[in-house]
């Protein structure tokens, strides 16, 4: 992942946010295994936990998150994540989280308000 830096205070830290959303994706999930019925409850409490905590920073920074939950049955899962934007002040991060029954994707894209 990169990291975008320009020297401010405010600047976009990809590691944080990794960071943020896995703790997001640990509390949410935790041990649990695949239940469909509960995959619009678990992709709803890790976005807004996510959102949260990036939130708590006080960046000056607009964010989206998106969160996908998919039961591993063997298929295969390929995403991409494109912008067109200022690299020197947005950025984004990508998580990728798995245990024995599903997988979890969550991306975060910071847009600069500053």
């Amino acid at each position: 992942m990169e990291e975008y830096q320009n020297g401010s205070e405010g600047s976009f830290s990809s590691e944080e946010a990794e960071n943020i959303v896995k703790e997001g994706i640990e509390s949410v999930l935790g041990g649990d295994d695949y239940s469909q019925t509960h995959v619009n409850k678990w992709t709803a409490g890790i976005v807004e936990r996510c959102l949260t905590q990036l939130v708590k920073l006080g960046k000056p920074y607009k964010y989206i998150v998106t969160c996908s939950v998919m039961q591993k049955t063997g298929a295969g899962l390929h995403t991409a994540n494109s912008c067109y934007w200022d690299t020197s002040m947005d950025g984004s991060c990508t998580v990728r989280w798995e245990n024995r029954t599903m997988y979890c994707v969550v991306s975060v894209f910071a847009v600069s308000i500053a």
